[in-house]
């Protein structure tokens, strides 16, 4: 049965409709409509309509980048502890709104919901915490032949592109996205296909949080047609390919390698988002600068 009939249906018995949301891109900030003036329709596993959501398009990818790239010098300057702050409130609201994730989860086919959002508010939480302990532990004094100090320092890499995971619709993406901008990156990311409904309501989460318009922003529609754009973009600094297929990748990272990109490869397979997450992804958007100082100057 389609949508329109299903409404027929109901108007003929005196059912009362319930009010269908549209939802759109968030970018900068805001929640502009698709350029391209496409939508899908977002079903539960067992094919009930939910929504509708925005099919984002190449000049969207594109809009997004110009809002990561303005909002990346003034988050990176931020101290990281304040960053940490940031990310802690956004865990604190997602908190507030936890019926409403479970809700969504359960319609996008997760096995355990509940254990989901709890675990995206923890891996929230995890990351604030990290915020302004990286530098400690990626940094380094190094030994040099000289009367000279020789720091190494990590510092952000810029714009990532982001492939969300396509199954793990929240904590999946949690464990992508905040590893990036806890360390003073932005990001444009392209959220689940089938399940976008939790990555657009934790943007609205995002949006009402103190986190900076543009640090993160997040597009849904078809990540085949939107991942080459971000991998060929030159103002994006590096891929994050949690969710490309490998089959797939191969052909993303040739098209990354073409503006020198640090990319993340795709996983062989769905990684287990609940394990421990490591730094391994804090430190994968770090470039390492060294600086040299003379002793008693």
């Amino acid at each position: 049965m389609t949508r329109a009939s299903r409404e027929r249906s109901a108007a003929s018995t005196g059912e009362r409709l319930g009010v269908r949301k549209t939802y759109k891109l968030y970018i900068g900030g805001a929640f502009p409509r698709s350029e391209s003036g496409r939508s899908y329709e977002v079903s539960t596993v067992d094919g009930r309509f939910l929504a509708n959501a925005a099919q984002a398009s190449r000049k969207d990818v594109r809009d997004a980048v110009v809002a990561a790239r303005k909002a990346q010098p003034g988050w990176a300057k931020a101290t990281a502890y304040n960053r940490g702050q940031v990310l802690y409130r956004v865990a604190e609201m997602l908190e507030g709104r936890r019926d409403q994730f479970v809700a969504e989860l359960g319609d996008s086919g997760s096995a355990d919901p509940e254990s989901e959002v709890d675990g995206a508010i923890d891996r929230w939480v995890w990351y604030a915490g990290w915020a302004d302990k990286v530098t400690a532990v990626l940094g380094a004094v190094n030994p040099v032949a000289g009367p000279y100090f020789d720091f190494s320092l990590p510092e952000p890499t810029g714009v990532v592109g982001v492939i969300a995971p396509q199954r793990s619709a929240l904590l999946g993406l949690v464990s992508v996205v905040a590893p990036v901008i806890a360390t003073g990156n932005t990001c444009v990311v392209v959220a689940s296909t089938d399940r976008p409904l939790p990555a657009i309501t934790l943007a609205e989460v995002l949006a009402t949080s103190d986190l900076s318009g543009g640090v993160v922003n997040l597009l849904t529609g078809s990540a085949a047609e939107l991942a080459p754009w971000l991998a060929t973009h030159a103002d994006v600094n590096a891929l994050d390919l949690a969710g490309v297929e490998p089959e797939a990748a191969v052909d993303l990272e040739r098209a990354a390698a073409q503006t020198v990109k640090r990319v993340l490869p795709a996983p062989a397979a769905e990684p287990d988002w609940t394990a421990d997450p490591g730094t391994g992804r804090l430190s994968r958007f770090l470039e390492l600068k060294t600086v040299w100082h003379p002793m008693g100057l």
